[in-house]
């Protein structure tokens, strides 16, 4: 197959990598001017993998699009929108998309495939979510993830394009709390760094259950299906985002409250606005997500925050 990824950051290059890996013929675009691209394009390594000469690399987003058998899309979630406006702009049409980012978008609140179905109708969409980690896949460490879509026969196909033995796939049944659980738990991964960072890691556990138990309401007020939380896409995830060292949103969490500088993407941190949007749209409490933003967005005590949700209120479980 004819796979192209667009976007050519941690996640972007590790998707070409296994991709080309397990058999396909594999374009990777970058915007020009993307360091990570630049990088690319003179070493073929980053941080994290060196790319095999049989992955091309590209500038020009139509060169990638072209002749593509399905199209993946990893970059910030937060740019999604504009940049499925410019490929409209080019005509594209009567793809198989998917979405490898987590996210919502943050003025709206919306998921990201709602984005895509606004801007780029006439093409398919699913999403890829779940744990594992670059650092992990590339020393042949296995892991389980999903593939979700409105379109069951979609969601089929990708399957059967993707998996291997380093990767297993799940059929996601449920779109709307796949997404909303694979956004969500990068802000419950903020809050377990801002835990470590107060040295209260002890706390992740109240945290995991009560995690869990929040976004279940969101996404049942959403017309989801409550029990999508504790799968692959949320709980699932949980190791790789609240304990891994790897995770940026559990590094970003704790550097914060060090008041260390940390500059690599944390999804998280717009995305708590977009929850904060979607608790106010639908009238659902969410306790922890409040208490990230109070702490990240509006400089609230740290300690006061946490104290406030875990310690002082009794509350039935």
């Amino acid at each position: 197959m004819n796979i192209s990824v667009l976007g050519c950051g941690r996640w972007g290059s590790f998707l070409a990598w296994y991709s080309d890996r397990i058999g396909h013929d594999v374009t990777l675009w970058g915007r020009v001017g993307s360091h990570h691209m630049d990088r690319l394009l003179s070493e073929r390594r980053n941080d994290y993998l060196e790319l095999p000469t049989s992955i091309r690399l590209t500038n020009d987003v139509m060169t990638a699009v072209e002749g593509a058998d399905a199209i993946i899309i990893s970059i910030n979630a937060q740019q999604l929108r504009s940049f499925l406006r410019r490929l409209r702009a080019e005509g594209v049409t009567d793809k198989r998309f998917v979405l490898c980012m987590k996210g919502l978008e943050s003025g709206s609140g919306k998921r990201l495939s709602t984005v895509f179905n606004e801007e780029l109708e006439g093409n398919r969409v699913a999403v890829w979510v779940g744990p594992g980690h670059v650092q992990d896949f590339i020393r042949d460490i296995p892991n389980c993830m999903v593939i979700s879509s409105d379109d069951r026969p979609l969601t089929h196909e990708l399957v059967e394009i993707f998996k291997s033995p380093l990767i297993r796939f799940y059929y996601g049944r449920d779109l709307i709390g796949t997404e909303i659980g694979a956004a969500a738990k990068n802000v419950v991964g903020l809050a377990a760094g801002i835990l470590d960072g107060l040295n209260w890691s002890s706390l992740k556990g109240a945290l995991m259950a009560r995690g869990t138990s929040e976004l279940s309401r969101l996404i049942e007020a959403l017309g989801g299906d409550r029990m999508t939380v504790y799968g692959l896409s949320h709980l699932g995830d949980y190791e790789a985002t609240l304990f891994s060292a790897h995770s940026n949103n559990r590094r970003f969490g704790e550097n914060f409250v060090r008041h260390q500088p940390f500059g690599k993407l944390a999804e998280g941190v717009d995305t708590v606005t977009a929850l904060m949007n979607l608790s106010a749209q639908f009238d659902v409490e969410l306790p922890i997500c409040r208490a990230v933003n109070n702490i990240i967005h509006h400089r609230k005590d740290p300690r006061g925050e946490i104290i406030s949700l875990f310690l002082r209120s009794t509350k039935e479980e």
